[in-house]
């Protein structure tokens, strides 16, 4: 059996998971991080994207999380996110109307335009896209 750290993902609606796990790969503010059993403890903030899980049975689950902070302690791997959503759970569609309207909406500024906002909505946009993709590619899809 594999050596594995206790995993959670949280957001402010639900406990999304908990249990054993091998592998935690998330997207970090300064790039993607893979945490196993034995990784230096760690705070840092996320960018909104997949978290993928890789539990201890070695079945993958990926998780969307809209950002949020991943806490790494001795024995245990914590997401706190505003929202976390299955990746199973996504709407490609809609992923994509969000993306489009945030890319025109920074391309048509007007007088009270809000760059952050609209990069923040991109941002979201992208990230779901991103663990769509990821799961299509766990399924052998493209």
């Amino acid at each position: 059996m594999a050596i594995t750290v206790h995993c959670d993902i949280v957001s402010a609606e639900e406990n999304l998971f908990s249990g054993q796990v091998e592998r935690v790969v998330a997207s970090g503010i300064l790039g993607d991080l893979g945490i196993e059993p034995g990784h230096a403890a760690l705070i840092t903030p996320l960018q909104p994207g997949p978290v993928r899980i890789v539990k201890q049975n070695g079945e993958e689950e990926i998780v969307y999380v809209s950002g949020g902070f991943l806490e790494v302690q001795p024995n245990s791997v914590t997401v706190l996110a505003d929202t976390a959503v299955r990746a199973d759970d996504l709407d490609e569609a809609a992923a994509l109307e969000a993306k489009k309207h945030a890319e025109q909406a920074m391309e048509n500024q007007g007088g009270d335009f809000d760059y952050s906002r609209a990069m923040s909505q991109l941002a979201i946009a992208a990230g779901q896209l991103r663990a769509i993709q990821q799961i299509r590619e766990k399924l052998g899809k493209r």
